[in-house]
């Protein structure tokens, strides 16, 4: 993994120091709240609810164990002993005080940390696979490509003020598990006559215009993607809509003047760009790309994982739902479920980071991944430490075998916390994991992924959420609109509203009773929620949700 030169180490430094003499004018009165705003966003510093909110960038989700380390000293010394994970790969820190966030800072940039561009008009964290470097049907590791963005984008003297938030995702691998298709631009790793190269996607985002990326390039040379991606952004810094900050997201550009136009004028400026870089990217690329060298894979025998796999029950359900082929025989990528049965969605202890840092340390090759849907990766795990594993695991409330199911759901912190939100998420979400868990038919529903947002913003992702739940305010009262079909992969696809929403005692029925249309309807155990919905349409779900009338209008219409 990538670890920072001289120049990061000072980069940061000098970021750090100054934002310290600007937070001591803050608290003295020399700053008023209006003049710190967009100083304090450019570190990462947003004021929330109750508090301030500190969010930390995780670049493409990769982290080793004195990394992990670290975010447990600060969630205990300077938070509530928590740290909430994000559908960006980051971590965010509820509580901290004002004058704590430099020591914060600071103790970050000793393990090669910051929460630089996690905030602001400028391109914030770029996210990757969170299987990046073990997938099986992984082309190439796509967090080299995601590390070179970081490098280009971070301080970019052009694109410090750009006319919204830009995000940008990377895969390595045509089965999308990092959303390229719902970001400002979206990277896939392909190869052509044995050459890699890079598919461009864009126009792609969530909130409240919710659209779906589109193809602007099939085929970029590896030595030309970052001019060419620099002139994607230059194209829209000049074109983006600033007079309406909610046109102003590159989708909307991208609608209004047409893909065609649009990759016309990218023609053109990447001809300048990519003159202008003269290929000295190519030589950078190259240096990044050798710090992610796999680690030393180990061969040994499996007998113990097959051993426990047979005779102890627990283990095998949590091997079945939370493992994912390696490419590296005797290998799995394992999952660790932030999701327990009542718990807040990617809620992690202090105590539970150290655990997961001490078992990517001991049996991890000290590597560990946050996963966009606000889990925790071992991407590198032999197969007979995996039993080892699950019992530390287990005694740490961290085993919930769950991955993909219904309760393994994405939550934004909604009125809890964010200042933004119309409704609350994560009562919602705990309620929904405790009904089914509950109910026991959790592995017989199979595959269903429910994501749920407090506000238009989108944060939880809920437009690509086969089950997705909008939380908003009706006269000063909690409506929950749910929506069908949304997916997240590479068959991406928008949710379809079922109709008028739910109260927040209601929703949780609801859901239920979707379930049931579902079980009742599937032609079979392997078709998953997803498959019955393409297959059958609303109509069977709106009967279940709202009876016989508004299942015939759904028919006529």
């Amino acid at each position: 993994m990538y670890r920072y030169t001289d120049f990061d180490t000072a980069f940061v430094a000098e970021r750090n120091r100054q934002f310290r003499q600007q937070v001591r004018r803050r608290i003295s009165g020399a700053l008023t709240e209006d003049e710190f705003k967009p100083l304090r966003l450019m570190n990462g510093l947003y004021l929330q609810l109750h508090a301030y909110m500190l969010r930390v960038a995780i670049p493409y989700g990769t982290l080793n164990s004195a990394q992990m380390d670290q975010l447990a000293l600060l969630a205990e010394t300077w938070d509530k002993g928590y740290g909430h994970f994000t559908t960006r790969q980051n971590i965010q820190y509820n509580w901290p005080k004002l004058g704590d966030v430099p020591d914060m800072l600071d103790a970050l940039a000793e393990v090669g940390l910051h929460a630089i561009q996690t905030s602001g008009n400028t391109i914030r964290n770029v996210t990757a696979d969170h299987f990046a470097g073990g997938a099986a049907d992984e082309i190439a590791d796509p967090r080299p490509v995601a590390e070179l963005l970081r490098q280009w984008s971070t301080d970019h003297p052009e694109f410090q003020f750009l006319p919204r938030k830009f995000k940008i995702a990377v895969t390595g691998s045509a089965n999308d598990r990092a959303v390229i298709k719902a970001h400002d631009i979206g990277i896939q790793v392909v190869e052509r006559d044995g050459q890699i190269g890079y598919r461009v996607l864009v126009g792609g985002g969530l909130g409240r215009t919710p659209m779906i990326g589109k193809e602007l390039a099939d085929f970029v040379p590896q030595a030309d993607l970052l001019p060419y991606v620099e002139a994607v952004v230059s194209v829209w810094n000049l074109l983006g809509r600033r007079d309406n900050k909610y046109k102003a997201r590159i989708k909307i550009t991208v609608h209004e003047h047409g893909l065609d136009e649009i990759r016309a004028l990218v023609e053109s400026r990447f001809a300048e760009t990519r003159a202008a870089f003269g290929g000295h990217d190519v030589a950078l690329f190259e240096e990044i790309a050798a710090q992610f060298a796999p680690p030393a894979f180990r061969n040994a025998p499996t007998e113990v994982y097959d051993a426990a796999y047979a005779t102890d029950p627990v283990f095998r359900a949590w091997a079945d739902t939370n493992l994912s082929a390696h490419r590296i025989d005797g290998y799995a990528i394992a999952q660790i479920s932030l999701k327990a049965h009542g718990e807040t969605p990617g809620d992690a202890s202090a105590d539970q980071m150290r655990v997961m840092a001490d078992i990517a340390r001991r049996y991890g090759h000290d590597e560990l991944r946050i996963s966009h849907e606000q889990n925790v990766v071992l991407p590198h795990v032999h197969k007979s430490d995996l039993p080892a594993i699950h019992k530390i695991l287990k005694a740490n409330g961290l085993a919930t075998a769950n991955i993909g199911r219904i309760s393994d759901i994405i939550a934004c912190p909604g009125m809890d916390y964010c200042a933004l939100a119309t409704a609350r998420s994560i009562p919602i979400a705990q309620e929904i994991a405790t009904r089914f868990d509950e109910l026991k038919i959790e592995n017989d529903i199979g595959e269903l992924k429910i994501k749920i947002s407090g506000c238009i913003n989108a944060c939880g992702h809920h437009h690509v959420g086969h089950i997705g739940i909008l939380g908003l305010d009706r006269a000063g009262v909690e409506n929950y609109q749910i929506t069908l079909g949304g997916d997240a992969t590479e068959t991406a696809a928008l949710g379809e509203r079922t109709g008028p929403g739910f109260s927040a005692d209601d929703i949780v029925p609801a859901i239920e009773r979707i379930v049931e249309a579902y079980l009742e309807h599937r032609s079979g155990r392997e078709e998953s929620f997803l498959e019955t919905y393409r297959r059958l349409g609303m109509a069977p779900f709106k009967l279940a949700l709202y009876g016989e009338e508004t299942a015939k209008k759904a028919r006529a219409a």
